[in-house]
């Protein structure tokens, strides 16, 4: 009986993306950061690294800049790792570098399988 809305969430179609939605990064990625010179004194040169599922906050819609990419704000993040993003970095991420939730179900599986083959 719990695990219904969790497969309920998993299966239901994602909405448009808005500001101030929560996304995560579909896969470690390399990406531009906003304001490249804010972190050059910390080693980055003008990208850094996401992890998989890092939780972003969408600050500007794809549909309201002529570039068409999504500008978004690292969350979750307290330490400042290179080459890792900054924690409340504004890094510029294309449509299919983020989703706009996690597969549940698919991450179970996965987890289960690792744990299995242990």
């Amino acid at each position: 009986m719990l695990l219904v809305p969790a497969i309920l969430y998993s299966i239901a179609p994602p909405g448009p993306i808005r500001e101030g939605d929560t996304v995560f990064a579909q896969g470690a990625a390399k990406v531009p950061l906003a304001h490249p010179l804010l972190y050059e004194s910390a080693g980055f040169e003008g990208t850094c690294l996401l992890d998989p599922h890092d939780p972003l906050m969408v600050m500007q819609r794809p549909a309201d800049r002529a570039d068409g990419l999504i500008f978004a704000k690292v969350q979750g993040k307290t330490t400042l790792e290179w080459p890792f993003c900054p924690p409340q970095a504004e890094v510029l991420l294309a449509q299919h570098q983020i989703a706009q939730k996690i597969d549940i179900v698919s991450e179970a599986r996965k987890n289960l399988s690792e744990w299995w083959s242990r």
